[in-house]
């Protein structure tokens, strides 16, 4: 065994660790990484389409911006990247984080530009990656209860109300 398949066994995450872990549904997970990727597309034309100006805010914010495209590329596909060593590795880990931590470093990253140079081209551009990070906070949430748990509380909110009442009414009489 060579040592690239030993580094990309190290690096490939255990699918029941992950699926276990967050919470998220098989069709909200590739939900989030097909975000993810459209996300880095539109980062990259935006901020390549940014780069062509000769404010230097600009520029700073496009170039910040094909580095959003970059990450986002390298953690959710990272079959994008095949011809980056490291790029098993730097998804593996990106896998073993928490959904809110992976929304609160996606709606950063997206911010940030926005920040720099408030155009049209950044605010469209980090739009999808912004609702990558929203989509990743959202299953952070956790999954909504039932409506018959839900009417449980409910009743027994209800019951103990009224108990309470009549105990009230019972002790002024």
């Amino acid at each position: 065994m060579s040592s690239q398949d030993e580094q990309f066994q190290a690096a490939a995450p255990d699918p029941a660790a992950s699926s276990t872990d967050d919470g998220m549904t098989w069709w909200y997970r590739w939900l989030c990484r097909i975000a993810g990727v459209i996300g880095g597309l539109s980062c990259a034309f935006a901020g390549l389409w940014n780069c062509v100006t000769i404010n230097p805010l600009n520029i700073a914010a496009g170039v910040w911006m094909m580095l959003n495209a970059f990450v986002l590329f390298l953690c959710e596909a990272p079959f994008c990247c095949q011809f980056i060593e490291f790029a098993n590795a730097v998804s593996a880990r990106a896998d073993k984080l928490r959904p809110w931590q992976k929304a609160a470093f996606y709606c950063g990253m997206a911010v940030f530009p926005v920040m720099l140079s408030l155009t049209l081209t950044t605010l469209f551009g980090n739009a999808i990656a912004f609702a990558t990070g929203v989509l990743y906070g959202l299953s952070a949430l956790g999954k909504k209860g039932d409506a018959i748990s839900y009417a449980r509380i409910h009743q027994q909110q209800k019951q103990m109300d009224e108990e309470k009442l009549t105990g009230a009414l019972e002790g002024q009489a």
